[in-house]
């Protein structure tokens, strides 16, 4: 009943930029914490960065100051903006969402299909 679709993965060179977004869809009350992952292949899926209801953010150590994370959520859209792309960012990147459905009584974790994003070298 509720979805998440991330898109704006692309092929892009080193140093370029994209921006992510994860829209939640369906039955939607509220939307909590949410947090971008990342997975290359053969590794260990990464969290990347996280933003609360409140708006408070956090990143892993390798993309700070290049990655903003941002929410809207009269869209119920999070962003993820990724500045100074580096080969090493490259991997297929996850939203992960707590919602509260319409009518719901606790919070559940969704995650969405996830969007590849490769950065050349």
């Amino acid at each position: 009943q509720v979805q998440l679709v991330e898109s704006g993965g692309d092929l892009v060179e080193v140093g370029g930029s994209l921006r992510l977004s994860c829209v939640a869809s369906g039955s939607i009350f509220r939307m909590n914490k949410v947090e971008w992952y990342r997975q290359a292949p053969g590794k260990l899926r990464e969290l990347v960065a996280s933003i609360t209801g409140g708006g408070s953010v956090d990143y892993v150590d390798s993309v700070k100051d290049r990655f903003t994370i941002s929410r809207d959520n009269d869209k119920n859209t999070v962003y993820l903006e990724m500045n100074l792309l580096k080969p090493d960012d490259t991997g297929v990147y996850f939203c992960n969402a707590r919602i509260l459905q319409m009518g719901g009584i606790v919070w559940e974790n969704y995650w969405g299909q996830g969007t590849q994003v490769t950065v050349s070298s």
